[in-house]
């Protein structure tokens, strides 16, 4: 059976539920809620498997805070033998606006301090991404403070249907492969 690991980035602990940099998390929530899953706590990770048509779809949330994020996913696909075009991540992206999906299958790390540490631990910028736009405020303003707060309520109100097409493209990328994802989701 292929397996995929599709890792959400965020951060552990009440205090960032339902924050912008948490929207990794967030999107696995709902994939684990689509799936009927429960979260298991185990090594480095809080983690939940489900299988479709055929492919495991291991989902992972780092436990080790979002900047030692990588620690968990090379420790994840050594331990499940998952090769490194089956691992997905996602992730926040703030040069991006609000709900704007980006899928790719290498890149930099665009100073995000998450995906730093996983291109460190897995020695290769060779994995793939899904960025989920956060956007950003016009004027000038602290960076760090708009990614830990909480969405706005007009987001918020936009978030459900942005994190559902999110869904449908992890799925996507198991089933008929990152290009064919990317070509569907890119941009939307």
């Amino acid at each position: 059976m292929k397996k995929f690991l599709i890792v959400g980035l965020g951060n552990p602990g009440e205090e960032y539920i339902n924050t912008r940099h948490n929207v990794g998390f967030s999107i696995l929530d709902l994939l684990c809620f689509q799936e009927e899953g429960k979260w298991e706590s185990k090594k480095l990770a809080d983690t939940f498997t489900f299988t479709q048509k055929g492919r495991q779809f291991l989902l992972i949330k780092p436990t080790t805070f979002m900047n030692r994020s990588g620690k968990a996913v090379r420790y994840w696909a050594l331990q499940e033998n998952i090769p490194l075009e089956n691992i997905l991540i996602i992730t926040d992206e703030l040069h991006l606006p609000f709900g704007t999906l980006r899928l790719r299958g290498k890149g930099s790390p665009a100073g995000h301090n998450g995906l730093k540490d996983i291109e460190a631990q897995l020695n290769t910028p060779h994995y793939a991404r899904l960025r989920f736009g956060i956007g950003q405020e016009q004027k000038a303003f602290d960076q760090v403070r708009f990614v830990l707060d909480q969405w706005t309520d007009e987001e918020q109100v936009f978030l459900p249907p942005r994190l559902a097409k999110c869904t449908e493209a992890i799925l996507s990328f198991g089933l008929v492969g990152l290009q064919k994802t990317m070509n569907q989701f890119n941009g939307v």
